[in-house]
């Protein structure tokens, strides 16, 4: 299958407040003339919708963020000419979602109770019913499966009647015993006032200190505590994104309007996140389960070229498991999540060997990839194993991690690395010449390239964020908000005038095309990447030991 065609000029990716504070800041910056034909597109996170956490990945509804973003500013970036990629996230919703609080409001008799994944009926008769109410499966159907954190990823939800339903949570969950009134607790239990009055100082004083409602002690009043126990069971609220159930019309009716929507936002490209976890069945991997994940592809893709939609699956993977190539074989552009780590050992090792062997591979087998350096999530590794040697990935998580990187883990497990936290400036040792290198042979690799924000700007790690992010804030590391002032200031910098003067030859040199031809030469140390086609070639030369390039047009 033939993949689609698309324009291949450089993609700004940022949230609607990395610069500013709205997305309006950052359309005035691209309206500047340092930022004249450097972008055809414009990769917003999602956080410019109606979201609640994850900085966007947990959506209650795709309406532009009134906090962020309006149409005006959709209208501006079209005027200059950039097309829009945004997400679609098929697996999940937030609780917060018109679907979900409809079903807390009216449990059974809601229109969306099979909207989202009923753990009790998926798993009927595929294991035991346990005292917490939820079927614990049998371990022949449980042995092979992935999930994403420890346990079984469940979210009790409390129905109208009392019964505590579980529903399928493959990402984040938290419960929220919310504050007694003690008003509430004469009202309701016909409490005494001056015993509702101590009770709630009891109460509210351990959900503080994040105590569980079980572990509270009642003093006195401990005859209360079953009364009380279910009054904040009964009125508890959630945070959380919930998997949807795709065999629902319901769904379909859903996935229909959310790309409708897009559409109608003018976007060109959407990401589709976390859709390999989407299709779900007892004794499969519960990841990339075959064939149920590309029949869902299928579906989706139907519908997306109806609103003129072109889908970038996003996943990630190990290289040996070859599931870029699979993607591509059916038509899909696909991530080169390769390519940062490839550069960061091509520089360590002063070696671009392996980097050649994939540009190879990309040209040879027409894969049509969008690249990258930083981007809001970190730098891959899992994703090379199989194509870097073991102990060169080793080494580079060493020397990334000693320039002040973090290596994110793969749901806890220590001996399993995902990716490393840092910006590409930081891990690149905060050298100007190394990212103006770095960014050179991303401009000149096959495919369409993704320049994060803060990479532009030669951003480095971003400890303070972090620390103000606390547990879980790793990300925050390359995720620094720049105001309009400090962003102004920063082009001025060479690293990032010399950035945007790469950009501008890349988006206006008519020598990048789809269908010019490219080649790679390689004899270790330098490294050669040309392209040509009707109008003429142009050509880097890069010297990984001298750390220097040369183009020639």
């Amino acid at each position: 299958m033939e993949a689609k065609k698309m324009g291949i000029g450089a993609m700004l990716n940022a949230y609607p407040d990395s610069v500013g504070g709205r997305l309006s800041d950052i359309v005035s910056l691209l309206k500047k003339e340092e930022f004249k034909d450097t972008f055809k597109s414009f990769y917003i996170l999602p956080s410019v919708f109606n979201t609640d956490l994850d900085r966007g990945f947990s959506l209650i509804s795709y309406d532009l963020s009134e906090t962020l973003a309006d149409k005006q500013d959709i209208a501006d970036l079209h005027d200059l000419n950039i097309d829009l990629k945004m997400d679609f996230i098929l697996n999940h919703i937030s609780v917060l979602s018109e679907q979900f609080q409809d079903i807390i409001r009216n449990g059974d008799a809601s229109k969306y109770r099979d909207f989202f994944i009923d753990w009790n009926k998926f798993w009927d008769g595929c294991g035991e019913m346990t005292e917490g109410g939820y079927i614990q499966p049998d371990e022949k159907y449980i042995k092979d499966m992935f999930f994403r954190k420890a346990g079984l990823p469940i979210l009790m939800v409390r129905f109208p009647d009392g019964r505590d339903v579980p529903y399928w949570n493959t990402f984040y969950q938290e419960v929220i015993y919310n504050r007694i009134n003690p008003l509430d607790l004469v009202r309701q239990l016909g409490m005494q006032y001056q015993t509702a009055v101590e009770i709630s100082h009891i109460v509210n004083d351990a959900l503080a200190h994040k105590m569980a409602p079980e572990d509270i002690d009642f003093g006195r009043w401990e005859q209360h505590k079953p009364q009380i126990l279910e009054y904040l069971q009964a009125n508890r609220s959630y945070l959380g994104q919930m998997d949807l159930n795709i065999k629902s019309p319901l769904v379909w009716d859903y996935y229909r309007s959310v790309l409708k929507k897009l559409s109608d936002y003018g976007v060109a490209i959407v990401r589709l996140d976390a859709f390999a976890y989407a299709p779900k069945e007892p004794g499969l991997r519960n990841f990339l389960n075959d064939p149920g994940t590309w029949d869902l592809l299928q579906k989706v893709d139907d519908i997306a070229s109806e609103y003129g939609l072109t889908l970038l699956p996003e996943i990630h993977a190990s290289y040996a498991e070859k599931i870029y190539e699979l993607l591509a074989d059916k038509g899909y552009m696909v991530y080169d999540f390769f390519l940062p780590g490839l550069l960061i050992d091509a520089f360590i090792r002063k070696n671009g060997t392996y980097l050649k062997k994939w540009i190879d591979e990309i040209t040879e087998k027409n894969i049509l990839t969008v690249n990258m350096l930083g981007c809001h999530d970190g730098i891959p590794l899992l994703d090379l194993k199989g194509l870097l040697p073991e102990e060169d990935i080793r080494n580079m998580i060493d020397i990334v991690v000693g320039r002040g990187g973090y290596v994110k883990d793969l749901h806890g497990a220590k001996n399993v690395y995902y990716q490393v936290n840092a910006t590409y400036y930081s891990a690149l040792g905060e050298s100007d010449r190394r990212m103006l290198m770095a960014r050179a042979i991303q401009l000149f690799m096959p495919g369409k390239p993704q320049i994060w924000y803060l990479d532009l700007f030669a951003g480095k790690n971003d400890y303070e964020a972090m620390r103000r992010a606390g547990v879980g804030g790793h990300k925050e590391i390359n995720r620094t908000n720049l105001t309009l002032r400090e962003a102004e200031e920063l082009l001025q910098k060479d690293v990032v005038k010399k950035q945007l003067e790469l950009l501008r030859f890349r988006n206006t040199c008519p020598i990048f095309t789809e269908d010019a031809d490219i080649n790679c030469y390689c004899n270790e140390t330098v490294m050669i990447i040309k392209w040509e086609n009707g109008c003429g070639s142009v050509k880097l030369t890069v010297d990984f030991e001298k750390e220097t390039y040369t183009i020639e047009a």
